[in-house]
């Protein structure tokens, strides 16, 4: 165990930093309400250097793809973190899943909160999960501990359900077409939807191409919606969340980083995770686990994410932040309008982007280094 990583980042003349400078306006027929039927069938559209954009679909990833190549892609799975209930007393009460303390201990928000106190006992679906208001902390969020009969995973699929986002108005009809192919370890509230992208097909496509694929896992908190409030976005506080670098994945960035290799991060959380690790170890890169609240912003010098996959974010969010500070935000937002123009799809169902910064991200690769 590591220390965690906190804002370990400072905001630099380079870019505005003030929210504004990161809104644009965005028509709302141009949210995704839905998942494509084939998931590699999305538009991809790719900044690379200087050029100007170009319209891909997601399938064409593999031409941009070169030997030794490593992807990093976010395993978790999404939980059906959402329960709908009601105190043994009468009245209705919502809870969110945050994350497990201990054993069958959790933190959550209730809704409605005030209504919900120390000690309150609640009951979800027909009987299959108990719980009680252990304690309220200081933030409103209620420690709940939780009682049912046989594997809570398997009760949870059968009870909760999956917490979309709120710009998603549609029913969810399938369940896993908010998880990707490849998610693992449960444990998100949200997908890590750059992942949702890919097809087993095209994963192994993918290695035929000498690219190998890493798997990191970092669990998406519901506080990843939590607008930015402060006007100088330096001042504003992230969410922690909980990632881990398995041991396999620390071989893989260290073969890649020996070989010239580029370390394409799928998703913001993938280059989360990256940048967690750049800044709490040195080569070589080994097997660690920890929280991070790490905020990327313009002004960050990038250690480990050489290209990122990722899909258009919300206006003025932290997401957009860090893919301006990767790409410059002038850049970035100037291919949002030409999104907005060519109506590509926008947020967790939508298309997605290939970010190559070119030369000037590419890592010297020298000893010591």
């Amino acid at each position: 165990m590591t220390d965690s990583v906190s804002e370990n980042n400072v905001g630099s003349d380079i870019e505005p930093l003030r929210k504004e400078d990161y809104y644009f306006e965005l028509p709302p027929e141009l949210i995704a309400q839905h998942a494509l039927p084939e998931r590699d069938q999305s538009r991809l559209m790719v900044l690379e250097g200087d050029q100007p954009p170009r319209h891909r679909h997601f399938y064409d990833l593999l031409e941009y793809l070169r030997p030794n190549d490593l992807l990093v892609v976010n395993d978790t799975r999404v939980m059906p973190a959402r329960l709908l209930g009601r105190k043994d007393t009468g009245g209705e009460a919502e809870v969110l899943l945050l994350h497990r303390v201990k054993g069958d201990l959790w933190e959550t928000i209730v809704r409605p909160g005030k209504r919900c106190r120390l000690g309150d006992k609640l009951v979800f679906g027909a009987g299959e999960i108990e719980a009680e208001v252990k304690e309220v902390l200081p933030s409103g969020n209620r420690l709940i501990l939780f009682s049912y009969d046989g594997v809570w995973e398997q009760v949870l699929d059968k009870v909760g359900i999956i917490p979309l986002p709120p710009y998603i108005t549609e029913e969810l009809k399938d369940k896993e077409s908010y998880q990707t192919v490849y998610a693992r370890e449960i444990g998100s509230s949200a997908a890590p939807t750059a992942g949702l992208h890919f097809t087993e097909d095209l994963l192994q496509q993918i290695r035929a191409l000498n690219v190998d694929i890493a798997c990191v896992t970092l669990h998406v908190g519901l506080g990843t919606f939590r607008p930015v409030r402060e006007e100088d976005i330096t001042k504003h506080k992230m969410h922690s969340e909980f990632y881990r670098l398995p041991a396999s994945a620390a071989e893989k960035i260290n073969h890649a980083l020996e070989n010239n290799g580029r370390i394409i991060a799928v998703g913001t959380t993938s280059c989360r995770v990256l940048e967690s690790v750049y800044q709490l170890q040195t080569r070589p890169y080994i097997e660690c686990s920890d929280w991070t609240d790490i905020f990327i912003y313009p002004g960050y010098d990038f250690g480990l994410t050489d290209a990122l996959i990722t899909n258009f974010h919300l206006p003025e969010s932290t997401l957009l932040m860090l893919v301006s500070a990767f790409m410059g935000r002038e850049k970035i937002l100037a291919a949002y309008q030409e999104a907005i123009k060519e109506r590509y799809r926008f947020f967790s169902f939508g298309d997605a982007m290939l970010l190559l910064p070119g030369d000037k991200r590419l890592r010297r690769f020298t000893d010591g280094e």
